[in-house]
């Protein structure tokens, strides 16, 4: 039996990793710890094949005043994370990062493509990321994930806003575009074969296809029971808006992982058209 120990207690895919892996209830067992009062630094973390690392702060918006969280949660608690599971002899240690270590809204991202974060978040990860690394040993693997988009039922962040925007608007642009998303039993999926095959690198999880807003939102309607028109007359517009409003960027811009994948999508157990649906329920 695999134990594992998720560093981060409430988190949207810790909890949905959790249940996904309740399909295999003698292989697995799950214990999660909270990492807010530091009260995890007196728990041994000895016996435990994994560590997956999901503590962090996402979706708020960065100012000023919060900037020094995204360091001391996103970068410092992940460090003193690692280190910790290491000296007490776990032999796995999965980081949670993120796409936006790259600081891009649009464009193509391929193993060659060199991280230049931008906002508080995707520094503060990335700069973990190189910290946890140097702790890699024959004995202790470390894998970085960097999912694009998480999405599913009950997720924060722009999935849940363009359903918000779905349900108030009946007409979209016509627009194509590229997004590299990933469905969160998707992403389960990868964390269990990551866990279950011992492996240590940077790596790119997302769905087997890219998905275009105009799909997505089409989708989203027939779900909800709504007829979404689509026209071609805004679609200049978006063409502008896309160089220039970062709104515009995240819903119509096109930004993907290309040749990033070594696994053939193995773990991909729900195509996009179910994927939308169970986000929904």
């Amino acid at each position: 039996m695999k134990r594992i120990l998720i560093t981060g207690a409430n988190s949207y895919i810790g909890t949905s990793f959790e249940n996904y892996l309740k399909q295999w209830p003698d292989e697995y067992r799950v214990d999660t710890i909270d990492m807010i009062d530091g009260s995890w630094k007196e728990k041994s973390f000895s016996g435990y094949d994994t560590v997956f690392h999901v503590a962090g702060i996402a979706h708020i918006k960065e100012t000023k005043k919060n900037s020094h969280l995204y360091f001391e949660i996103n970068r410092n608690l992940a460090i003193e994370t690692a280190k910790k599971a290491k000296a007490d002899g776990v032999r796995q240690f999965i980081f949670l990062s993120s796409m936006s270590v790259y600081g891009m809204e649009t464009g193509v991202i391929t193993k060659e493509t060199k991280p230049f974060p931008k906002s508080n978040y995707g520094k503060s990860k990335y700069q973990a990321e190189n910290e946890i690394v140097k702790l890699s040993h024959i004995e202790y693997k470390v894998a970085i994930l960097r999912p694009p988009m998480v999405y599913g039922n009950g997720c924060k962040g722009n999935f849940q806003s363009l359903v918000n925007v779905t349900r108030r608007f009946s007409v979209f642009p016509r627009y194509e575009n590229k997004r590299s998303m990933i469905f969160i039993d998707n992403l389960s999926s990868f964390v269990k074969m990551t866990i279950d095959d011992n492996l240590s690198s940077v790596m790119f999880p997302q769905n087997d296809e890219y998905a275009c807003t105009d799909t997505i939102v089409l989708l989203i309607g027939k779900v909800i029971g709504k007829t979404i028109k689509f026209s071609k007359v805004l679609s200049p517009f978006i063409k502008v808006g896309i160089r220039f409003v970062p709104m515009i960027q995240k819903a119509f811009g096109s930004l993907i992982y290309m040749d990033t994948e070594d696994f053939n999508y193995s773990y991909c157990c729900t195509n996009f058209t179910e994927s939308i649906q169970k986000s929904l329920k």
